[in-house]
C-alpha cells in the first residue's frame, strides 16, 4: 500500500509499472538497458478513490489521462531503474495530494462602500477629462 494522505492509500497491485528504454545520457547502456518507467493508474477504476478526489485529479492531471481514464506517467530523469521507478511513484502521489485538497467555495461579498466611492470618483474624473477635450461647437448637440 502507498500511503497518500490519511484516508488515502493506494494499493500497489493498481499501479502498472512498465520498464522501456530510456533517450538521453546513458553511453553505451542506453541502448541495451530498459531504465526509463511507465506508470500506469487507471483513475477511472479505481477504488481507492472517492468520487470528488477522482473527478479533481482527472482535471489536474489534463492530458497525461488518456480517454480511457488511465494516468500515464513517464519518468526518466534518472540514469537507475530504481531511482526512476521512486520518481514515477512520488509524481503519482504529488498528483493525488494535490487533488485531495478541496478548494475552497467562493463566497459572493458586496463591495465596500469606500470601493464604491472611489469607483464613482474615478468615472467623474474620466468624464471631466473628456469634458475638457471637447471642441466649443460640440457642448450644445
Amino acid at each position: 500500500m502507498i500511503q497518500v494522505t490519511r484516508s488515502i492509500a493506494i494499493d500497489e497491485a493498481e499501479i502498472d509499472l512498465e520498464f522501456i528504454r530510456s533517450s538521453g545520457p546513458g553511453g553505451q547502456n542506453v541502448n541495451k538497458v530498459s531504465t526509463a518507467v511507465r506508470l500506469r493508474f487507471d483513475v477511472g477504476r479505481s477504488p481507492s478513490l472517492s468520487p470528488d478526489v477522482r473527478a479533481r485529479l482527472l482535471r489536474l492531471a489534463g492530458r497525461k489521462v488518456g480517454k480511457d481514464g488511465v494516468l500515464t506517467i513517464h519518468a526518466r530523469r534518472h540514469r537507475t531503474q530504481e531511482a526512476n521507478r521512486r520518481d514515477a511513484i512520488e509524481r503519482l502521489i504529488d498528483l493525488v495530494q494535490r487533488a485531495a485538497v478541496k478548494p475552497r467555495e467562493r463566497r459572493e461579498t458586496a463591495p465596500t462602500r469606500a470601493s464604491k466611492r472611489r469607483r464613482l470618483e474615478s468615472k467623474r474624473l474620466r468624464a471631466r477629462t473628456k469634458t475638457g477635450r471637447r471642441t466649443i461647437g460640440e457642448e450644445d448637440a
